[in-house]
């Protein structure tokens, strides 16, 4: 299942209402919104989506080439071989995807090749990779927060859109990104749909004209991973959520 829309952010724009000496049965005037989205959402075999949200971020795929680049993308998939000293520990470092313009902050991390099993043995049955094998959470939350940088620098940075893959979506309305621009002010919160299949694949990816996302929350799930909590299909109370690969534009210097 798929979905591909203008998304108007009106849930975070400002309303005015023109008020004046005009004709009582005319309707008051809006302002358009201040941004545009495109909005891709998938469950299920999302691959294709996943492609599709590629080609709307940009072309090249820039991987870890250093400096600001003038078009393209970049991806974080979890998997290089760099990462891997620090699988199934939770003090993955924040900035070790600097390199590719992104960075987390607030919280300790986990880079996982066990399917988070050294936690809780249950979450072997919840969790399955996108791209095999490692997949990624905060620890001691459910939310995760990004922010971007020139990739290799520490010089500031904003993209023109995020996406990021989910793994084990149960509840509707509990797993989303969140943009924010330079400001702080919400561009819009975007939810991952419900998984449609035992494979617990969701998508969401967002993409704005310019370059104007600096921050990004990623909320998986309502409930963070701990050996005591188990999920709603292995008994639990609790939506665990965790994610794989994120898409983002070329990060730009603001």
């Amino acid at each position: 299942m798929s979905r591909t829309s203008k998304a108007m952010m009106s849930a975070f724009a400002a309303v005015t209402m023109i008020v004046g000496c005009s004709d009582d049965s005319k309707s008051p005037t809006q302002p358009p919104p201040a941004h545009q989205a495109s909005v891709i959402t998938a469950t299920g075999a999302i691959t294709p989506e996943v492609a599709q949200f590629r080609t709307l971020i940009g072309d090249p795929a820039n991987g870890a080439t250093p400096g600001q680049q003038a078009a393209g993308r970049r991806e974080v998939n979890w998997d290089g071989a760099g990462a891997r000293p620090f699988n199934n520990r939770n003090d993955f470092p924040a900035d070790f995807f600097n390199g590719v313009g992104l960075i987390y902050v607030g919280a300790a991390f986990r880079n996982d090749s066990s399917l988070f099993a050294d936690i809780n043995p249950t979450y072997a049955a919840e969790f399955k990779p996108f791209s095999p094998k490692v997949l990624f959470s905060a620890i001691g939350t459910n939310v995760i927060e990004a922010k971007f940088r020139v990739a290799g620098a520490a010089t500031p940075a904003a993209v023109s859109g995020f996406g990021a893959v989910f793994t084990d979506v149960d509840l509707a309305h509990a797993s989303s990104i969140e943009l924010f621009d330079k400001d702080g002010a919400s561009l819009g919160r975007y939810e991952a749909p419900v998984r449609s299949d035992a494979d617990g694949l969701s998508f969401v990816g967002v993409k704005y004209e310019a370059a104007i996302v600096t921050r990004v929350l990623i909320t998986c799930g309502n409930a963070a991973l701990a050996a005591g909590v188990n999920d709603v299909t292995s008994g639990g109370t609790k939506d665990l959520v965790v994610i794989d690969n994120v898409i983002y534009g070329e990060p730009k210097a603001f």
